[in-house]
């Protein structure tokens, strides 16, 4: 499927199943200030809806975040209030999360588990270090099928782990090693295997070829892609590797500082990417058709989240800021159909008719 088939027209929300009755005295609670953008992050796209938020359709299986900006900073956390606040001091930003029409958030611990590895797994960064040392790989793939199903029989369970071994291309015989037994690539199969066992909806992995050859990253990759494919997973990447977002992904969302910079189409980011950090990102990309040129790099370093800048955050590091960007903090603009950027150069601008 094309990346830009992904994105529909903006609509009209309308109802968010189970969830509206809280959700819109919560925002109106929790804003207190006047709203000045919210976005839906669906599955099918980002949806518009300015000023007195509602609820939205959520569909079965799949996760919607709202993003609300605010004039004003959020009041203190009440802890009886299921809201999360990046930034510093609670300024800025709201995120709700949904999936399978339920507000994440709000969930007590208990529901929360049923909601890990059935529904949402995740692949963990350094698979050694994220694989228990004393215990073997069969026993750990299995805990999280014994965990949602405590009845099933030891047989089954054995015979479930054997297939999720061979999902990944590892023979049923390593079931009984231990981590330090299995070289990189097979620990992080066995991981891949993990997040698998309960059949979820969406996987979320974390830099998943991190410390891995460029063979065995390939062969990872492909794994993921084959798997995606054959069992209709929705994948979330979460990585600094641009080659690793051009070969696997359809949207791309790009982060800074803990907010959302650009978000768009695979295509869009590459070709024509609107946000100042989007383009120095990408010009610090080696280019194999001029081998022999200098890596562009960013200057300055990343900003602390217990001293984030009361502009935009990108402000201090950014070529083409200017003094509103250091005082007003972005909102988020649609410069161009399914392309969401949150930096002042863009606002009132119109790239859709430069095109033409």
């Amino acid at each position: 499927m094309r990346p830009e088939s992904l994105f529909p027209a903006f609509v009209p929300i309308t109802s968010l199943k189970g969830c509206g009755p809280r959700l819109a005295p919560l925002v109106e609670k929790l804003a207190g200030g006047r709203v000045l953008d919210l976005w839906w992050h669906l599955p099918s796209g980002l949806i518009d809806r300015r000023y007195r938020p509602s609820i939205a359709e959520a569909e079965p299986g799949r996760i919607a975040t709202i993003t609300l900006t605010i004039d004003r900073h959020l009041p203190p956390r009440n802890p009886r209030l299921p809201y999360k606040i990046i930034g510093h001091d609670g300024s800025g930003r709201l995120t709700l999360v949904f999936f399978n029409g339920r507000e994440l958030t709000t969930l007590e611990e208990a529901a929360m588990q049923q909601v890990r590895w059935k529904g949402i797994s995740m692949i963990f960064q350094g698979a050694m270090n994220a694989l228990n040392p004393v215990r073997t790989v069969g026993d750990q793939i299995a805990e999280a099928i014994i965990r949602h199903e405590p009845d099933c029989p030891r047989n089954e369970l054995r015979e479930r782990v054997d297939k999720l071994l061979d999902l990944v291309g590892i023979s049923a015989q390593r079931r009984d090693h231990y981590p330090h037994q299995y070289s990189g690539g097979m620990r992080q199969r066995a991981m891949i295997a993990m997040a698998l066992a309960c059949n979820p909806q969406v996987v979320i992995a974390d830099e998943p070829t991190t410390a891995l050859d460029v063979m065995i990253q390939a062969q990872i990759l492909e794994l993921l892609a084959n798997l995606s494919r054959k069992l209709g997973l929705s994948v979330i990447f979460v990585t600094h590797d641009l080659g690793v977002v051009a070969e696997m992904c359809d949207r791309v969302l790009v982060m800074y500082g803990g907010m959302t910079a650009e978000y768009a189409g695979v295509d869009a980011i590459y070709n024509q990417p609107l946000h100042p950090y989007t383009q120095e990102l990408l010009k610090a990309f080696p280019d194999l058709s001029h081998p022999g040129e200098r890596l562009a790099s960013i200057p300055g370093v990343p900003p602390r989240l217990d001293a984030l800048p009361p502009g935009c955050r990108f402000a201090p590091r950014c070529p083409a800021a200017f003094e509103r960007c250091r005082q007003e903090l972005p909102a988020f603009h649609q410069p161009l159909p399914q392309h969401i950027v949150s930096c002042h150069l863009v606002e009132g601008a119109n790239f859709a008719s430069a095109q033409t």
